[in-house]
């Protein structure tokens, strides 16, 4: 069967000709919904835990999301690497590229999450301990570690084909799969916990089922990918490819797992603290994980139709995308910033039923989050740099915040003002990030003039060459 090159133009029309805000809603609302059910996941277990169980187990969850921050993050590495490459390759019209992509990335997906899973059977004590759980939380936490690491594979599939399809222009696959999943992760979770008192161990069930039940989804649109690009099941591993996709993507992943080394960092940071430092980190951080939601995105979103438009040569184009892409993150976080801010006793109390641990829940949360809405321009300037293929300074921006900011102002503060300086580190790394993300985007804004200008000189020279050979004729 040929590639239907026809079907394929037609999805991705709209990257070039479509009107900048139609097409930047159309795919950013399908991957906002679908970061959003992606962090329920882990909430919805850490409300019904926490309502059923109490503090130890929530903080057992807490101990549990650097591990499953590090699969996402992996999934989201290969995601992002693939769909941003599958963009640039439709902007090229090189469909037979798009094939070997796609299987490669399912290939190292599949390498990659199988190493990660052994490993973590094989010394999963010891990472559990140097995680940061106390000798109350560890036995929560290895019951749940036990279970919830077993749906890596099918959480990551998801991601990686809804990341190629939205690349496609089709944003309905990611946003149905994962909500899908979500619903069923709330059912079982209801039936497990609530119904049945399965505790941490039901808990960590429903994530995996609700993974696979997701995953199936996936894959029977996956099968209707495959007929259209002619492709065939197998593994293959180009080292060009794989080179190019992580080289991508490895920004994503830094971003993501930067969360996840902040969080061991904070869990023994804190542990001598007592466990109700770690409950708080816990449930605040999983709180301000759905302010990012829509900033992620909205540039998320933006990566494939800047990359399709660079791939294209179309400039202006490119530059319009950028500007209403920033405009749209700004105003959406600003409106979430001002909602968690003004009912955060309401929201963290969802999660928390001790009262002397939500009120200082609630007060850490209100310092964390403070100067959020600055830190836009931040994740615009990771994202644009994925797309334009600068994969150095991508991978610059994404450590920086969290990883070259954040912890090394957190152990002063925390020198300085105890437990209260780690909520206090949130907000000065925001602001610093927020002023480099600034710089860095106006040296884009110089980078791309400066390729325009190199283009239409080629255009012209060849115009004019052109030109001359039918004169001379």
């Amino acid at each position: 069967m040929a590639l239907n090159t026809k079907s394929i133009k037609e999805d991705s029309k709209a990257f070039a000709t479509g009107k900048v805000s139609k097409v930047l809603t159309k795919l950013a609302i399908p991957i906002i919904i679908s970061l959003f059910v992606a962090e329920l996941y882990n909430m919805v277990d850490t409300i019904f835990v926490g309502r059923a169980i109490g503090a130890k187990a929530i903080g057992a969850l807490t101990i549990a999301f650097p591990i499953q921050r590090l699969i996402i993050a992996i999934g989201l590495l290969i995601a992002v690497g693939a769909s941003t490459a599958v963009a640039r390759s439709l902007g090229e019209e090189n469909y037979k590229n798009i094939k070997k992509i796609v299987i490669n990335a399912i290939s190292l997906m599949l390498l990659g999450i199988s190493i990660l899973t052994f490993f973590i059977y094989m010394f999963k004590g010891n990472i559990i301990r140097s995680l940061g759980a106390t000798d109350s939380i560890f036995p929560y936490a290895d019951e749940y570690i036990s279970i919830v690491v077993l749906g890596g594979i099918f959480q990551c599939f998801t991601v990686i084909i809804g990341y190629i399809m939205t690349a496609l222009g089709n944003a309905k696959t990611n946003l149905i799969a994962t909500s899908i999943g979500a619903v069923c992760n709330i059912i079982i979770d209801f039936i497990l916990v609530i119904i049945f008192p399965f505790g941490v161990k039901g808990a960590a069930i429903a994530t995996v089922a609700s993974q696979i039940i997701s995953s199936i989804y996936a894959f029977k649109h996956f099968l209707k990918f495959k007929e259209k690009f002619d492709l065939s099941f197998g593994f293959n591993l180009d080292k060009d490819i794989i080179g190019s996709i992580a080289s991508v993507g490895f920004s994503t992943f830094i971003v993501e797992i930067s969360d996840a080394v902040v969080a061991i960092v904070l869990n023994n940071l804190l542990k001598s603290h007592g466990d109700t430092a770690i409950v708080i980190v816990g449930v605040v951080s999983k709180v301000s994980m759905f302010l990012f939601i829509t900033m992620l995105g909205i540039t998320s979103a933006m990566q494939p139709i800047v990359a399709y438009n660079y791939g294209a040569k179309n400039f202006k184009r490119l530059k319009e995308v950028v500007k209403k892409s920033t405009v749209a993150v700004t105003i959406t976080s600003a409106i979430i910033w001002a909602i968690m801010m003004i009912f955060p006793t309401a929201i963290i109390g969802s999660f928390v039923k001790e009262k002397d641990i939500l009120i200082e829940a609630v007060k850490a949360f209100r310092i964390i989050i403070s100067v959020f809405p600055c830190v836009g321009m931040y994740f615009v300037a990771i994202y644009y740099y994925q797309a334009i293929d600068e994969a150095r300074l991508s991978f610059v921006l994404s450590i920086y915040r969290q990883l070259l900011i954040f912890i090394p102002v957190l152990f002063m503060l925390i020198r300085l003002f105890g437990v209260m300086g780690a909520w206090i580190a949130y907000p000065v790394s925001d602001i610093i990030s927020a002023f480099t993300g600034y710089f860095y985007m106006r040296k884009a804004n110089g980078i791309i003039e400066d390729e325009a200008e190199e283009h239409e000189e080629k255009v012209a020279y060849r115009k004019g060459y052109g030109s001359a050979v039918v004169r001379t004729r």
